[in-house]
């Protein structure tokens, strides 16, 4: 159980960071400063640059068990924060407006109750992940060499989401976070004054094909095996003058599915058709994939063991708005572990994510610790 003056203690380094966010990629300081914390609490060992700048702290105990593995995330958003607090973000235009600051409390909070009162078995590895928003640091961190020696049996995460009743977690087997995937488009073609038109190959009529032909891919709908939803995001054909004829377009689709084998049928009926059309028109046509989140696949019997977790602590806790179209890079750890993705509420009326104003609620970190800490005692017990 954490002591009052840890919870003072945590408030402090969450909004430490909180003033400091960094972007994907970049969590250098966040990263340092998440070490520094680490080390007081003497863990087993301390991995550095996983994935970039992820940190895993392993508690061993020495003892023949599973490895359980608790995600958090490093990274902030690129948005202004619009906050009178005094821990308002002092970067412009980043912002931890996702609650990936008082994510990572739930670690350290754990990780505090476990340098006092060690597992009897086996091990936890706190993971503070980077990249998640725009889903590139899971599969980096998967790839590292060294993610081996941490190699999870069990994974779990919370994430705050806002819609809910303070404290009520959301969680079910099977589907929680659609696969989702940032495609790219670039048409070339050649420009021309726009007097003479027809000396160039512009992509305007392209794109009007391209565009309805992509949403038609995927129309959304129940949110079952079968879902697929294209959403075009950002078009753009030449530049905005009235001289000359376009040689360029540009189209930005964000493609979603329950599954990740279905991300990659969708994917490729997109760069057909899209190719079909550049050729029909005499246009060179460029492929970019961004944002590549895998779909969040929670385990039966993960789920079963934090749903047992919460009962005992009292917590509230269905299946409410599950599964979600939104994309989350956790499903990555669930390839190899038993994973169990968690949705805590911080209120019904609460900022939602991504949103200028949204701060993540303080009390909210001892109940996150608790449910940790209970999914820690039910599989590897108190030494």
């Amino acid at each position: 159980m954490l002591s009052n003056s840890d919870l003072v203690e945590l408030t402090e380094l969450r909004r430490k960071l909180h003033r400091s966010p960094e972007l994907s990629g970049e969590e250098v300081e966040t990263a340092r400063t998440i070490v520094k914390a680490l080390e007081l609490l003497s863990p087993t060992k301390i991995l550095t640059g996983l994935g970039g700048h992820g940190v895993a702290a392993i508690f061993d105990s020495d003892n023949e068990g599973s490895t359980v593995l608790f995600r958090a995330e490093l990274d902030a958003l690129p948005i202004q924060e619009q906050s009178d607090n005094s821990w308002a973000s002092e970067i412009p235009n980043k912002g931890h407006l996702c609650g990936h600051d008082g994510h990572m409390m739930f670690l350290m909070g754990l990780g505090r109750i476990l340098s006092r009162n060690p597992v009897e078995i086996g091990r936890v590895v706190l993971m503070f992940q980077p990249a998640e928003e725009d889903g590139s640091g899971a599969r980096a961190v998967v790839a590292d060499p060294a993610y081996q020696q941490i190699k999870a049996d069990w994974a779990f995460a919370i994430h705050i989401e806002p819609g809910r009743p303070w404290g009520y977690v959301s969680t079910r087997t099977g589907l929680v976070n659609c696969a989702s995937q940032g495609l790219q488009i670039k048409l070339t073609g050649k420009t021309a004054h726009a007097a003479d038109p027809e000396d160039g190959i512009s992509p305007a009529q392209a794109v009007t094909k391209i565009v309805p032909a992509l949403e038609a891919l995927g129309n959304g709908g129940q949110l079952d095996d079968d879902f697929r939803l294209v959403t075009v995001t950002h078009f753009k054909v030449g530049e905005p003058t009235f001289g000359i004829a376009p040689g360029e377009g540009m189209i930005y689709a964000t493609l979603r599915t329950a599954h990740d084998e279905a991300m990659a049928g969708i994917a490729e009926d997109a760069r057909r058709l899209a190719t079909k059309v550049a050729q029909e028109a005499g246009l060179k046509i460029e492929f970019g994939v961004f944002d590549n989140f895998a779909a969040s696949i929670n385990n039966g019997e993960a789920t079963c063991i934090a749903i047992t977790a919460m009962d005992t602590l009292g917590i509230k806790n269905d299946d409410f708005g599950l599964p979600m179209r939104a994309s989350e890079d956790f499903g990555v750890f669930g390839w190899d572990a038993k994973a169990a993705m968690l949705c805590m509420g911080p209120g019904e009326n609460y900022p939602a994510l991504h949103t200028p104003n949204y701060d993540f609620p303080d009390d909210l970190i001892p109940v996150g610790v608790s449910i940790f800490e209970q999914i820690t005692r039910d599989l590897l017990g108190r030494a």
